[in-house]
């Protein structure tokens, strides 16, 4: 049996952090469809479900609307999400961001971005 070597025993614990620690990023790049949603929350329809056809879609073919009207949403590469009406408070799941913007808008519509 070979001797345990101060150099093999700090290889073998460089390989098992760096397994630790790849491991969490694997899992956060998770890029199944979330769930599909219809509520109201706050006197405000949200939707949100998988995107259909073309557009301008950066929320991994997922799309998501307040009373009719595409709020844009991004999912992050650690796996949160945001959307242009709170673009600095990232979420863990597009409900969250459809409520998250209908907390900042306060009432006002949303205002289509145009396409390009």
């Amino acid at each position: 049996m070979p001797e345990l070597t101060r150099r093999h025993a700090l290889a073998a614990a460089a390989a098992v952090a760096t397994a630790v620690a790849v491991a969490p990023q694997a899992s956060a790049h998770d890029h199944h469809s979330p769930d599909t949603f219809d509520e109201v929350y706050k006197g405000r329809r949200i939707q949100g479900r998988p995107a259909s056809g073309g557009g301008h879609h950066h929320g991994a073919g997922y799309a998501v609307f307040i009373d009719g009207v595409e709020l844009h949403v991004m999912r992050n590469a650690d796996g949160s999400w945001i959307s242009v009406v709170s673009h600095y408070d990232p979420v863990p799941t597009p409900k969250a961001a459809a409520r998250a913007a209908v907390d900042e808008l306060q009432g006002a519509p949303l205002v289509p971005l145009p396409a390009n």
